[in-house]
């Protein structure tokens, strides 16, 4: 399910703005907010930057990335709890990190698997 037109009409309705009022804020018109809203068209990078900035949330918390409007990014490994990091920075590093551990993995079972023959 696509958060944004969601997460954008949430926004502006608790902000009191209407679509015409956002617009001009963010330098956009009316008819480009309602199509955001109703899911008809998509922002493009700078429009998705300020309407973040407009609301104070960040853009992954738009799109629906993280449901923490500060944009920590949640990282589901399989079957397990989410872990919440502070930014893209972590999250690829923890990603990183993960690979790693799972060549390391894989080459250990190989071993083991030859060392059994």
């Amino acid at each position: 399910m696509d958060m944004f037109p969601h997460r954008l009409k949430s926004l502006r309705k608790n902000s009191e703005l209407t679509q015409e009022g956002l617009g001009k804020l963010i330098d956009v018109s009316k008819v480009s907010i309602s199509g955001y809203e109703n899911g008809n068209r998509s922002p493009d990078t700078e429009t998705l930057k300020k309407l973040a900035d407009t609301f104070n949330v960040s853009i992954d918390f738009l799109l629906g990335r993280t449901d923490n409007p500060d944009g920590v990014v949640n990282i589901h490994f399989d079957g397990g709890k989410g872990l919440h990091v502070e930014d893209e920075d972590e999250e690829a590093y923890l990603r990183e990190q993960l690979a790693q551990y799972r060549k390391m993995k894989e080459r250990m079972r190989k071993r083991l698997e030859e060392d059994r023959k």
